[in-house]
């Protein structure tokens, strides 16, 4: 049978280190047939997702034109006029890091907030932090006796205080870019941090997550702040950017992998509607990105995706 025959795609992303520029690398020579619910670290699985649709050019243009010499003139050679490249998908889960790949800007977490917090639409002035104790690693974080005020399914942020820094801010992936300092929120790190994780449950002054913090082990000076749920705003000029990894499982054995080194968001919130039996609606999560290119250590040639195929 002839064709790749598939039913889904999987998508997984990891960080890019907006600082340096460097993006996470694929090798699908080295880790191509990884297992799809065991990907290589530090890709993270969103799952499986739908509408997933890749352009090259910017629509009407292909970004390839002829060269024409001669009278009358007659087509040559050909050249590319200009590299572009987008991708879109629809996640069929929600959560932290699927809402930020398709919020277009800062994905910020709700923090429990404080007694006498005034109302704010991205959340108000935030309970104070919890100290991390030493002892505590990526997936276990002692907190001493202020695990008493956390329970099992509660969301966490771990990160380090806002003291005034700019730039690029949050642990393991940029939650956010700072032209000029802030005021006084020390939990304004906290706020747009993706360095999130959900307890599974609290014994002996630990609170036990269900997975790794995606930033690792904690550092220094770190705290937990709980949180309600995520927020994001329409607007803002902070672009989200991953590496993205697109993973088609073949039917008959074989595999397609689409590998974006550079995937930066290109659209505000977006999501789409199925109904499922009326008057049940399915609501997903749209993202669109732009693919920003990167060098080949081969040859020296710029691209923007790389296409493997691994035959069954």
């Amino acid at each position: 049978m002839s064709g790749v025959i598939t039913r889904r795609v999987r998508a997984y992303f990891a960080p890019v280190n907006r600082t340096t520029g460097v993006p996470t690398i694929f090798d699908a020579a080295q880790s191509g047939a990884f297992a799809l619910d065991a990907p290589p670290s530090p890709w993270i699985d969103l799952g499986w997702c739908q509408g997933f649709r890749r352009h090259s050019g910017d629509g009407a243009r292909s970004g390839i034109t002829a060269l024409r010499t001669g009278a009358p003139a007659l087509a040559t050679g050909q050249t590319r006029t200009e590299i572009e490249a987008t991708v879109e998908i629809e996640f069929t889960q929600w959560g932290k890091l699927q809402m930020a790949l398709a919020c277009g800007s800062q994905q910020m977490n709700l923090l429990a907030t404080a007694a006498d917090a005034a109302p704010n639409g991205s959340g108000g002035k935030a309970a104070a932090p919890v100290p991390l104790q030493a002892g505590s690693t990526s997936s276990m974080l002692q907190v001493g006796v202020a695990a008493a005020s956390f329970a099992a399914g509660d969301w966490v942020a771990v990160d380090v205080d806002y003291t005034g820094q700019t730039g690029y801010v949050g642990a393991g992936v940029s939650g956010g870019y700072l032209r000029t300092g802030l005021g006084s929120d020390v939990n304004y790190v906290r706020r747009v941090s993706l360095n999130v994780g959900r307890i599974a449950g609290v014994k002996e002054g630990a609170l036990q997550l269900e997975a790794a913090l995606p930033a690792g082990q904690p550092a220094d000076g770190m705290q937990v702040s709980k949180l309600t749920g995520f927020v994001d705003r329409e607007g803002g000029s902070f672009f989200q950017e991953w590496s993205g990894l697109f993973v088609i499982e073949g039917e008959q054995g074989d595999r397609v992998i689409y590998h974006y080194p550079r995937l930066q968001t290109m659209q505000g919130a977006v999501e789409t509607t199925e109904t499922v039996a009326a008057p049940l609606d399915r609501i997903r999560l749209a993202g669109a990105f732009r693919a920003l290119p990167v060098t080949d250590a081969v040859d020296g040639e710029k691209a923007l995706c790389f296409r493997s195929y691994l035959p069954a």
